[in-house]
Order: C-alpha cells, then sequence, then structure tokens
C-alpha cells in the first residue's frame, strides 16, 4: 500500500487524551506525527456544582456530554455515588464520546452522525421544543466553552444546568513548533478546535505567525476554518469531520502545492 504521508511530519494538537487515534493513522501512512496539545485537559479542584447535580440526577430527562473528557471527569464521579437512572437518556456531540459512554455501560445514546456539533445536536429531533419543553437537561461540560447549547435549550422551554467537570488551559509556551519551524522540518498542522487555534496565535511572535499563515492548517470544521481565515492564515484545508476526515484530506493534499 503506497504511504501517502511518507516524509512529512505533522502536528496534532488535539488533548493528549484524545491524540493516539490520529496520531496512529499519520503513522501508518508514512507520516511522522508531532504530538503538541492545544488544550491542556486537568479535573477541575471543586467538585461541588458537580455534586450538586448528582443530588437532583433523577430529575433530569436528558444529560448532555459535550465530550469525551465530560464523560472521564464526570461518569466515574456520579457512578461511584449512585447507579445511572433509568430515565435519564445520554446525548453526545460526536461518535468519540458515544465510545466513551458505552467503555462505561451507557448505551442508547443520542448523537449525530453527520457532523458533530452543538448545532449539529440541536438538529435532533428528542431535542426540538415539543420533545424538551418542560423538561430539565443537564450539560456536562469543560469550564467556560460555547453557551449555544443551553441558550437554545432554554428557548425551548427547558430548564437546563450547566455542570463544569473539567478545565481546559493553552500550553505554557509553543518552543516545540518554533524550532521545527526555524529548521523547516514542520509540514501541517491539524487543529480540532476554535479555543485551541487562538490559544497558539496568542502564543506565537509575529515572525512565528508568519511561519504559520503559510502553513497547511487542516481543520474539521467550517467554524474552525472561518477563525484561521480571519487570523490571516493562507492555507486552510477543511477536512470531513473527525480523525477520518482529517486523514483521508491529508492523503488527499497535494504536498507539491
Amino acid at each position: 500500500m503506497r504511504q501517502r504521508l511518507r516524509g512529512r511530519k505533522i502536528v496534532v494538537t488535539r488533548p493528549r487524551a484524545q491524540a493516539s487515534k490520529l496520531a496512529g493513522l499519520i503513522t501508518e501512512q508514512g507520516g511522522e506525527a508531532v504530538l503538541f496539545p492545544l488544550l491542556e485537559i486537568s479535573p477541575l479542584a471543586d467538585h461541588g456544582p458537580l455534586r450538586s447535580a448528582i443530588t437532583r440526577i433523577e430529575s433530569y430527562s436528558l444529560a448532555i456530554f459535550i465530550s469525551p473528557n465530560a464523560v472521564a471527569f464526570s461518569l466515574p464521579y456520579i457512578l461511584a455515588r449512585q447507579a445511572w437512572p433509568r430515565g435519564l437518556r445520554p446525548v453526545a456531540i460526536g461518535q468519540s464520546t458515544v465510545m466513551s459512554l458505552a467503555s462505561y455501560g451507557l448505551g442508547d445514546t443520542l448523537a449525530p452522525v453527520a457532523r458533530f456539533d452543538s448545532e449539529a445536536v440541536l438538529e435532533l429531533p428528542e431535542l426540538q421544543r415539543a420533545a424538551v419543553a418542560g423538561r430539565r437537561i443537564l450539560i456536562l461540560r469543560g469550564n467556560g466553552g460555547r453557551e449555544l447549547l443551553a441558550d437554545q435549550l432554554r428557548e425551548r422551554g427547558a430548564e437546563v444546568d450547566c455542570v463544569g467537570c473539567y478545565q481546559r488551559s493553552a500550553p505554557p509556551d509553543a518552543a516545540p513548533l518554533v524550532a521545527l519551524w526555524r529548521y523547516g522540518w514542520l509540514d501541517a498542522l491539524t487543529i480540532s478546535s476554535s479555543e485551541g487555534l487562538r490559544n497558539l496565535v496568542d502564543l506565537l511572535d509575529e515572525s512565528s505567525r508568519a511561519c504559520l499563515r503559510s502553513t497547511p492548517v487542516f481543520v474539521p470544521h467550517q467554524r474552525i476554518a472561518d477563525l484561521a481565515k480571519e487570523l490571516a492564515l493562507q492555507r486552510v484545508v477543511l477536512s470531513g469531520p473527525g480523525d477520518a476526515g482529517i486523514i483521508a484530506a491529508l492523503c488527499a493534499y497535494d504536498w507539491l502545492q
């Protein structure tokens, strides 16, 4: 089989716990995956909001997990205190989160199949006004994050509680990437979140930002692509969703252009 990424050094910027699959796919295609998480994931020091949600967990109809990290940093804590309620249906943003839930024994998970974002979740029939009005919904997520999902569900008549169960932070510096650019050893970056892209730009000085602008950047969502173009990145490649979409775009890319 032809290895389409042979000789290419490609940076994977997913959080470390979610980076291994894409890194492995790059390696299978002959490339070298460089792990440089643009979001560091760690537990919150204060579990008070999560403990409070657990005391009323039987009252929720839906529990929305924003990411695999939301599963990893909330579900063990919940299950250590009580069994998952039969009437509480889990909802996942993407298929990786579905698999994370399944690893803890949770099935019958609602999730979009084409796009993996809040907008796609809001299009699910089970989250329309007639289905959610008057019901309580729990959203498990990182600190901060987009408010679109909660705001739209409240507008549809649901009572929504958002509970942070992990925190995201930027790396202290971008020295490893700067060194790769300096020696001409960086062929492309894959960036899977708008927050991560902003973190990267904030870490770079002007000369390194110039390198970023001329480096192919592969992104799996239109929202990230739009931000990249706003930031004057010149070689933005919009891939399909998830790791499968990113690796397909990397393999199809004309590296000689």
